[in-house]
């Protein structure tokens, strides 16, 4: 049984006034080379003068299409952007969960906070849906919840699952649902502090939830291969998927809620109707390595990533890659965010840093029913300008012609 959460009486953040160094204020600034027969402030040679211009230029910020990267000190599992402002969190392997602000003016990302009160790997993290809470799950077996502006924790569950927590989804500002390795699903009530659904339906571990727009169906995605469905307004499990080969990974409402899609670790993405739960109605080979998360972008388009370290933009019924967002090159990604613009997207991989990259065409994106003959040196389409890097790594993507659906057994709704 969980421990009750435990309130954290945030630290005293009162502190003394800075004090002024009054020598500096009165210090004037002297070149300790200029004479006092030659005044600081007077160039000895008109001459020599920069140009002023080039000086401006100089001085100008320089702005990027996206955010430079985020470098960290260890590979970070989780990423999650702020609903309303450009602050991005991610939680790292060793328990640790950092805050930044990022910017496209160059050099100007910066750190807010750092909290290290996981003691092991953090696997997940997400906003609240005003952004002043953070929550977060880890390896640890305990659920926190943080003050978002500072870092603070604020309430601790420990114990709150018997095996290691995977994956968090918040269904309300006060209703929080887990699932562990073990494949247990759990809803809390975080006035309570207590868990009022606790159902045990996998027989592996809880990749992703994800819940219908009404509040009432959660959906669960597990290592066993099927995709559960519980009833969270009657506190009971209704069904399971039939089985498909290999883990599900994440699950993601589409269609304005008429269909689920669930990726997979063998690259393909299955489709379920709403209310069709027990067996898929369409399945996509996207030709990755597999498919680790989705991100849904607009209402038919998904970005997903792999361990082969792309990330694809696809549509949905009609079923096509659209192309290539951008690459971790040769690093497995763990998962992707969007921003709340819907003008960038970030993502985490293996290699320790935090990417970004530019979507903001993707939501006028259309993809017509009729499939053009591809060319038999084709290639997937590069979808930003960062997609390329390099190399030419896209030579290893050539995808094959045919002249029917590609293991699609549908193209429209």
């Amino acid at each position: 049984m969980a421990a009750p959460a435990e309130h954290v009486e945030p630290e005293s953040t009162e502190t003394d006034p800075p004090e002024t160094d009054k020598t500096e204020e009165t210090k004037t600034t002297r070149d300790p080379e200029t004479s006092d027969s030659e005044p600081a402030d007077q160039d000895p040679d008109p001459d020599l003068d920069a140009d002023p211009d080039e000086d401006e230029d100089e001085d100008e910020p320089k702005i990027r299409d996206t955010p430079e990267d985020i470098r960290l000190e260890a590979i970070a599992n989780t990423v999650a952007l702020h609903p309303s402002r450009d602050i991005l969190v991610c939680g790292d392997v060793d328990g640790d969960i950092y805050a930044y602000s990022y910017s496209c003016t160059e050099g100007e990302n910066r750190e807010l906070w750092s909290s290290g009160h996981h003691m092991k790997s953090c696997r997940q993290v997400r906003f609240s849906e005003d952004g002043l809470k953070l929550y977060s799950v880890s390896r640890d077996k305990a659920v926190h919840m943080l003050d978002a502006e500072r870092g603070q924790l604020v309430t601790r569950i420990r114990g709150a699952h018997g095996a290691p927590i995977n994956s968090l989804l918040l269904v309300d500002e006060n209703i929080l649902a887990t699932g562990d390795d073990g494949g247990t699903l759990k809803v809390w009530d975080m006035r309570k502090g207590t868990d009022i659904m606790h159902l045990k339906q996998h027989e592996d571990y809880i990749s992703d939830i994800a819940v219908d727009q009404a509040k009432r169906i959660l959906l669960t995605t597990s290592g066993d291969g099927t995709m559960g469905v519980f009833n969270i307004k009657r506190r009971r499990f209704e069904l399971l998927s039939e089985g498909q080969s290999g883990d599900l990974t994440s699950v993601a409402l589409m269609k304005r809620g008429k269909k689920v899609v669930c990726g997979s670790s063998e690259g393909t993405i299955y489709i379920f109707n709403w209310n069709g739960f027990g067996a898929t109605s369409d399945r996509f080979a996207i030709k990755a390595e597999s498919v680790e998360c989705i991100a849904p972008i607009t209402d038919s388009i998904v970005c997903t990533a792999s361990m082969d370290g792309y990330i694809r933009a696809v549509n949905l019924l009609p079923n096509r890659v659209i192309g290539c967002i951008g690459q971790h090159v040769g690093e497995p990604i763990e998962e992707l965010a969007k921003s709340w613009d819907t003008r960038f997207l970030a993502s985490s991989a293996h290699d320790q840093l935090i990417k970004f990259w530019d979507i903001s065409s993707l939501p006028g994106t259309t993809v017509n029913e009729y499939r053009k003959r591809k060319k038999k040196d084709g290639r997937m389409k590069s979808l930003s300008k960062k997609a390329h890097g390099e190399n030419d790594f896209f030579s290893g993507l050539e995808e094959e012609e045919e002249e029917e659906e590609e293991d699609s057994d549908s193209g429209s709704d």
